[in-house]
């Protein structure tokens, strides 16, 4: 096991067995986001991306909860104090160059990636949590995109992936009212892959995890551009490129292992070439 120095006590780092969690520590703030765990959180995972030695990255939260987006209670002392003097043009591309760096990253990085939601996921936590592959809720989490409530629009993505994962009618009605979805309720909708108890939620995450970092790292490069192209790509794209990378991979020494495991009936070692 081994602390990765992320530069902030916001965001907490360690590596252990292939497997990058990634804290969330503000938990007397819920979570919510600061301009140091924004960076921080960028400049990590692109180095993830490119770290052989990182297999799959965990997102979660300190404490009881995920992520409650931004930090309303910030937003409010500058709105007092007339603001930080920046324009909106510079506003706006450092929040799209931040959003593709983190909510992207997680998103298009060819490693998997999950999400463990101890509680609350809202707003741009939300987001955060839906960019990932995979979903894992404490039974007493939920989800909210709770911008409604503070009158903003939405950002991180989440307008995107929830369009995705539940359909345009629902993503509006979850965006105009901003109603908590319940962990069971977020399950039956396919807004999360597992729930369990949570007490039960590292331990669960953990397992999920380290399957994912034992598994074949080429033919999940490929297969996590595949589903991403298939999200809003054409037909006969996702055809070809389908056909490239399974072709590709049946060259590869995972896929070869894995045959013979088959035959001598064990469980194949993947070394990720």
């Amino acid at each position: 096991m081994a602390d990765i120095d992320t530069g902030t006590n916001d965001l907490l780092a360690n590596l252990e067995a292939g497997v990058l969690t990634l804290t969330l520590n503000r938990p007397e703030a819920r979570n919510a986001m600061s301009g140091e765990m924004n960076d921080a959180l960028a400049k990590t995972l692109a180095w993830a991306e490119l770290e052989a030695s990182v297999k799959v990255v965990v997102l979660t939260g300190a404490g009881k909860g995920f992520c409650a987006g931004g930090d309303v209670k910030g937003m409010n002392s500058r709105n007092e104090g007339g603001g930080a003097g920046e324009g909106i043009d510079a506003a706006i591309h450092r929040q799209r160059v931040n959003q593709r760096a983190t909510a992207g990253k997680l998103f298009k990085m060819p490693k998997p990636t999950l999400a463990a939601l101890p509680g609350a996921a809202a707003g741009a936590g939300l987001g955060l949590a839906l960019a990932c592959d995979l979903r894992i809720m404490a039974s007493s989490a939920i989800m909210t995109t709770a911008f409604a409530k503070v009158g903003f629009s939405g950002d991180y993505g989440g307008t995107y992936f929830l369009t995705q994962l539940v359909g345009s009618a629902k993503a509006r009605e979850m965006y105009f009212l901003s109603d908590r979805i319940a962990a069971d309720e977020a399950l039956r909708l396919g807004l999360t892959n597992w729930v369990c108890e949570f007490d039960e939620l590292q331990a669960r995450t953990r397992e999920i995890a380290r399957r994912l970092s034992n598994g074949p790292t080429i033919a999940y490069r490929y297969m996590k551009e595949n589903l991403n192209r298939a999200m809003a790509g054409d037909w006969d794209d996702c055809l070809d490129l389908e056909a490239t990378h399974h072709v590709h991979c049946g060259q590869t020494a995972d896929h070869k292992e894995a045959a013979r495991a088959f035959v001598e009936k064990r469980e194949p070692v993947f070394v990720g070439r």
